[in-house]
């Protein structure tokens, strides 16, 4: 099985194919998110993350670009930042206590950033004509990890109406409607 570090480097290296290959004049695309743009795709983990998991190991928050004015500097110098963090097995074993509850820090990246990747991976190439392929198992793992939570998850706003799709589509069809993505 692989590590969260592993799995972490083969996701993010998923969207940071995608993050270097928005054409020029794209970045303004919509996106599948409602109200965002291919931008808004990668600042949203590019905020997010930093903020959570450096000052939840007591660590501050790295500079990056901002992704206003560059995107995919922005997404790379916080991808690199969490792959020192999760690289580091004194800082990847760290307790952290955080609204999600008490875990470490990797539990906490495996919880919480590895299936934002997935999906936003699908939803920046989408905004920006890339392949829309996720890889199968990851897809499949999320879609079953999640389906016990649907109630919850849906009511936390994270997420839009389940979207219907046919009893014999594929996981990563099921795992975007589940997220509220039309196929």
């Amino acid at each position: 099985m692989a590590t969260t570090a592993q799995r972490w480097r083969h996701l993010a290296d998923g969207f940071g194919r995608r993050v270097d290959g928005v054409p020029d004049g794209r970045w303004d695309d919509p996106a599948p998110c409602e109200g965002w743009a291919a931008r808004d795709v990668v600042r949203h983990p590019a905020e997010w993350m930093p903020s959570l998991y450096f000052p939840a190991v007591g660590l501050p928050v790295p500079t990056a670009p901002s992704a206003d004015t560059d995107p995919a500097g922005a997404w790379h110098a916080v991808d690199e930042a969490i792959r020192a963090l999760l690289a580091d097995p004194d800082v990847a074993g760290r307790p952290t206590s955080t609204r999600a509850g008490d875990m470490t820090l990797e539990a906490l990246v495996a919880m919480t950033g590895l299936m934002d990747l997935l999906v936003h991976t699908c939803d920046l190439a989408r905004a920006t004509g890339q392949d829309e392929t996720l890889d199968r198992e990851e897809a499949s793992a999320f879609l079953a990890g999640i389906e016990p939570w649907d109630a919850a998850l849906r009511s936390s706003g994270y997420y839009g109406p389940r979207v219907p799709v046919p009893d014999d589509a594929d996981e990563q069809t099921r795992l975007l409607a589940f997220t509220g993505r039309r196929p």
